[in-house]
């Protein structure tokens, strides 16, 4: 597991990841190609490296070219970010987040989101009852 939760990386870190995760594996240029803005080649390397040095990716010679891969599977980086988030920012409740998430004018959720999650529930209970 990375030294730094998922939730702890730089926007330009994250972004990095997401499409490191999405292709699977990808050498230094082919991140730089996919990455918004023009980063320099250079700066990418780095943050490569640094995200190495943070245990996020590895990487493997190919030729005279580094292929970078994620070091941990991404729904293990998705626990460790929302714990992150949880912790932080709900005082540890997932409760809290829940009415967040339900509550007030910015709540976004469909019908079909709320049944869904009333399965979720659903499930949780009964997972929880063996």
């Amino acid at each position: 597991m990375p030294s730094t939760p998922h939730a702890a990386l730089t926007r330009r870190e994250r972004q990095i990841m997401d499409i490191l995760y999405r292709r699977g594996r990808a050498t230094a240029a082919e991140v730089m190609d996919e990455m918004p803005g023009d980063p320099h080649y250079s700066t990418v390397r780095t943050q490569l490296r640094v995200l190495e040095e943070k245990g996020h990716v590895r990487h493997e010679e190919q030729g005279l070219r580094y292929v970078y891969t994620p070091a941990v599977p991404r729904r293990s980086a998705r626990k460790s970010a929302l714990k992150h988030l949880v912790d932080t920012f709900y005082d540890g409740s997932p409760e809290q987040v829940v009415a967040a998430l339900l509550g007030g004018d910015t709540s976004r959720l469909s019908d079909d989101d709320l049944t869904r999650i009333e399965d979720l529930v659903a499930k949780a209970r009964k997972e929880g009852r063996r």
